[in-house]
């Protein structure tokens, strides 16, 4: 089965990438999950609209990453969340949580899929975020929880 890509799938390509799979595994996993499309001569036009995103959205550099590192890590971040009266949250700060709160707070966009924690966020207070901005550049991005 021939797709184009439309989001970056591990061990298989980026977004934008014309790449043959098996039928079931294009069929059961990367056509219902929104991570690829049909190859057909039509949808290979929009291959530039997917690349023309990409690029935008793509660190273009080990120098360009670094100065991304410098402007997250002098960023005050909060995030407000429900929590029960001992400080506990109900739930745990998300990856998304962290990239819409980077935007909000004045940084520039983040994939949410480059962000980890070391463990569960789960109680109000200051903690920590890395973020992986290029393949030798982690920033790691202060962040604090607090009541709603």
């Amino acid at each position: 089965m021939k797709l184009i890509l439309t989001s970056t799938v591990d061990k298989l390509g980026i977004a934008g990438d014309i790449v043959e799979v098996k039928d079931g595994y294009g069929r059961n996993y990367l056509l219902p999950g929104g991570k690829a499309i049909r190859w057909t001569r039509g949808n290979e036009k929009q291959i530039d609209g997917i690349k023309r995103a990409r690029d935008a959205r793509e660190v273009r550099g080990v120098a360009h990453a670094q100065e991304l590192r410098a402007q997250l890590e002098g960023l005050t971040v909060q995030i407000p969340a429900r929590v029960s009266e001992q400080g506990h949250l109900f739930g745990a700060v998300t990856a998304n949580d962290i990239a819409v709160a980077v935007k909000r707070a004045g940084g520039p966009t983040i994939d949410k899929r480059s962000v980890s924690f070391a463990k569960p966020v789960k109680a109000v207070g200051a903690h920590v975020a890395a973020v992986k901005l290029h393949g030798a550049v982690t920033a790691h991005v202060p962040f604090e929880v607090v009541a709603q």
